[in-house]
């Protein structure tokens, strides 16, 4: 989600739950996403994932920003939509993960345990690395919407 406040580009980032997390910031933030069943369209899934990670709708048009490959392997492919929350109203869903590592005990933790706006340049600093691209393409998008909007 990203927005414009007083003419400058901001982003709609969340921080991960759980004791991994807790004390992690510049470079923990991300995007809302998650995974999609084969049967299940990018789109559909993206829209799905933001609602249950953060409690908020979103509705289009939406602009595809591409496909980037994190750290991990995973491949995530995003859309921004222009929006606006109020991140102190954030729900996230819960998930189960084993704390501490290899105790084989489950403990249940928010997926996302805060979000906040963010103007490009401190997000930058505070997405994970491999997510900087996604950035990149919307100011490339949100660059090429102003030029329409000026010459239309």
């Amino acid at each position: 989600m990203f927005r414009r406040k007083q003419g400058e580009l901001e982003v709609f980032l969340v921080h991960p739950g759980g004791p991994f997390w807790v004390k992690k910031d510049l470079g923990a933030w991300t995007i809302p996403k998650g995974e999609y069943a084969e049967d299940e369209q990018p789109l559909a899934a993206a829209l799905r994932e933001f609602r249950e990670e953060t409690g908020f709708p979103i509705s289009g048009p939406f602009h595809e920003l591409g496909t980037i490959r994190q750290a991990s392997g995973k491949l995530v492919t995003a859309w921004a939509v222009e929006g606006d929350c109020d991140p102190a109203k954030l729900v996230s869903n819960f998930c189960h993960i084993e704390w501490p590592p290899r105790s084989h005990r489950l403990i249940e933790v928010p997926e996302i345990d805060r979000g906040a706006w963010f103007s490009i340049a401190e997000a930058r600093k505070r997405i994970l690395i491999t997510q900087t691209p996604l950035l990149d393409a919307l100011v490339r998008i949100q660059n090429g919407l102003q030029s329409d909007r000026k010459e239309g």
